[in-house]
């Protein structure tokens, strides 16, 4: 095979996200890195590094501490744990694979999050000694409420517990009612040794009891194709591109379904309706055709599109097909996890990026707190750190409302604090709020409605609402 096709096929493989999930000690990052060991991932630079780092800071005694082959900051490495995310690529013969280490102290919930965000596969670590955690609740529900359908348990230092079948089958029966509980799809169970590589990446002859594929081998081959349904086209607009007064085109990707040359489609939020004239691809253009256009595209596909009609279109707004119209409301019903260390307070604006929008809103009302240990509702008048909670959130403007269910990429938002600028929080869409916004009532004081007024009459481009 010449290198051009050897990088076309190496370019068209499937690709695979799974993230490492469970508490601090597990072997998250011990297993991420025996299986890139075990599977020749490590070049013999980084190996040695690992070598020379292992006597300075292995916890494995003689071997080489696999977890320093990942974690590589040096708080990490002189704590012993992880602290941020980090990422891995590798490729077998038949997928693509990256693969996010995400902390597993309870106080980089936070980072968890963002690594399981664009997850399709969790590894769910357990300690056999230990059996099924605090973190282990937490991250499975985590896991189950970012809607990642496919969950690995794999029960790590079998060694430590001389490999016995009745701990894994005690441990797997108890996380099947956890899965039941959540409501987890599917859940897959393996006996491993990442420290020692049992079922990592070959066959372990210490487990004759388990018939399974190893961990690398489930990898490989597992089907995440989710059923195929029709989706609904939602396109957010990124730029308009106006290069001369004979062109202007809406450019960004598509995040849903698929637009053909003709189709009727509406712009969110202002609700104006018009027609697809042409729609370019980047990829069509050559140096001999300039002007090449396509009759139909569909997600993910980074296209421009053009109108018949001159209509109000800019960045931040969303295209979608006339006769498939979501909700359009202000109002909205969402799950929050909490990402800072200052308190969520109701009533205090932030900033909420949505796909290519950025809306200033506020969470009116905090209607429970989910207790990720019990399950349990509480109610609380404000949210800590790693706190995760069902609130109503309240934007200055209506956007298209997709539920996070329906589409990852249009029913998600993170929060960001208007001051510092910091991510401060995420959340997915559940739905529009059945409180009309007309009913919320907050007393103004006479320094805010003068504030109002001045700024409405001199900053009319702000678009501010009247008090």
């Amino acid at each position: 095979m010449d290198i051009i096709n050897y990088l076309k096929a190496h370019e068209n493989k499937d690709m695979l996200r799974f993230l490492t999930c469970g508490s601090v000690d597990d072997g998250k990052s011990t297993l991420i890195g025996r299986m890139l060991y075990d599977s020749k991932m490590i070049f013999d630079d980084q190996l040695a590094a690992a070598e020379g780092e292992s006597k300075k800071y292995g916890t494995t005694g003689e071997k080489i501490d696999m977890a320093l082959l990942v974690d590589g900051l040096q708080s990490e490495r002189e704590q012993g744990i992880t602290i941020d995310v980090a990422y891995r690529f590798f490729a077998t013969e038949n997928r693509k694979f990256i693969i996010a280490d995400t902390p597993g102290h309870e106080q980089y919930t936070r980072n968890m999050v963002t690594g399981a965000s664009t997850a399709d596969v969790a590894i769910i670590l357990i300690d056999a000694r230990k059996g099924i955690l605090t973190q282990t609740r937490r991250h499975s529900f985590i896991v189950n409420l970012l809607g990642i359908e496919h969950v690995i348990v794999a029960i790590n230092k079998m060694d430590l517990v001389d490999f016995s079948e009745d701990v894994f089958n005690e441990i797997s029966e108890a996380y099947g009612e956890l899965a039941d509980e959540l409501g987890i799809k599917n859940t897959y169970y393996i006996p491993v040794s990442a420290l020692d590589g049992d079922n990592v990446v070959d066959q372990s002859e210490n487990t004759p009891w388990y018939d399974g594929k190893p961990l690398l081998g489930l990898l490989d081959t597992m089907d995440i194709s989710k059923e195929p349904k029709a989706e609904n086209f939602r396109f957010p607009v990124q730029y308009v591109n106006r290069p001369n007064l004979d062109f202007r085109g809406f450019c960004g990707t598509i995040a849903a379904g698929s637009v053909k040359v003709g189709d009727e489609i509406t712009v969110l939020p202002s609700g104006k309706s018009t027609t697809v004239k042409s729609i370019i691809n980047a990829g069509d253009i050559t140096e001999d055709n300039r002007e090449a256009t396509t009759n139909e595209a569909y997600a993910p596909m980074a296209i421009t599109i053009t109108t018949e009609d001159e209509v109000d279109i800019s960045r931040g707004d969303m295209l979608v097909h006339t006769e498939s119209l979501p909700a359009v409301s202000n109002n909205l019903k969402v799950m929050l996890v909490w990402m800072d260390e200052t308190p969520m307070t109701t009533g205090k604006s932030y900033d909420i990026k949505r796909a290519t929008s950025v809306v200033s809103g506020s969470f009116e009302h905090i209607n429970y707190k989910v207790d990720v240990n019990t399950y349990e509702r509480e109610e609380v008048s404000t949210l800590e750190l790693n706190d995760i909670a069902s609130c109503r959130m309240v934007l200055t403007r209506p956007i298209a409302a997709d539920a996070y269910t329906d589409n990852r990429l249009t029913g998600s938002f993170i929060v960001v604090d208007r001051i510092t600028n910091n991510t401060v929080g995420a959340g997915m869409i559940l739905g529009v709020s059945r409180r009309n916004t007309e009913a919320i009532t907050k007393e103004y004081s006479d320094a805010e409605k003068e504030l109002n007024a001045y700024v409405r009459k001199h900053f009319p481009e702000w678009d501010c609402k009247a008090i």
